[in-house]
């Protein structure tokens, strides 16, 4: 029987299960306990644990992924990792950046670029987004040419849901997001 190894198991999930595991044995009379006996639960709360672990942990914080076309669905769950985001859509071919911007902030300095062009010019978001597509935000990595970086501004709200998205392509570097009070719009340039 092969057991998942602690690394395969969510933080804190191991310790949990393995306490439950020994709970169990001491509950069970002092008898000679056959091996397959001892086994038997442990797998099948292994198993367990395996098939719940995602319902306990609800959904991930995003989910990217590039379709045929060319064009990349994102869906943010919570806004948590910029970072990551960011990495994840640049290994997907987007040279984006990724910001998240909360309620009462916006991102400086002031400009981050030389040159933001028009959606019209390169409309980095594809809206609305295609039939075929599952994500509420789409972008299209392929109108960000050579010299130039996409900038993704998500507005997340106290709840860290995402409230509004800002999504240009810039003439050369960005400079990093600062976050700056504001009494204004958030995603305002």
């Amino acid at each position: 029987m092969n057991m998942p190894a602690e690394r395969d198991l969510p933080e804190g999930r191991h310790q949990l299960l393995k306490e439950f595991v020994m709970t169990e044995i001491e509950k069970t009379p002092r008898t000679r306990i056959s091996r397959f006996k001892l086994l038997a639960p442990v797998g099948a709360l292994a198993a367990a644990a395996a098939v719940a672990a995602p319902l306990l942990l609800g959904s991930p914080a995003y989910a990217v992924d590039k379709t045929p076309d060319g064009l990349i669905d994102i869906t943010i769950n919570e806004a948590k990792d910029p970072a990551k985001l960011q990495a994840d859509l640049q290994a997907l071919g987007a040279k984006v950046v990724v910001s998240y911007v909360p309620n009462g902030k916006k991102c400086g300095p002031e400009p981050r670029a030389a040159r933001f062009l028009s959606k019209e010019e390169a409309p980095l978001a594809v809206f609305p987004p295609p039939e075929s597509h599952d994500a509420a935000f789409v972008i299209d990595p392929k109108v960000i040419k050579e010299g130039q970086t996409g900038v993704l501004e998500f507005s997340v709200s106290d709840d860290e849901k995402v409230a509004g998205i800002w999504a240009r392509v810039a003439e050369g570097p960005v400079a990093d997001c600062q976050l700056v009070d504001t009494t204004g719009a958030p995603l305002s340039h």
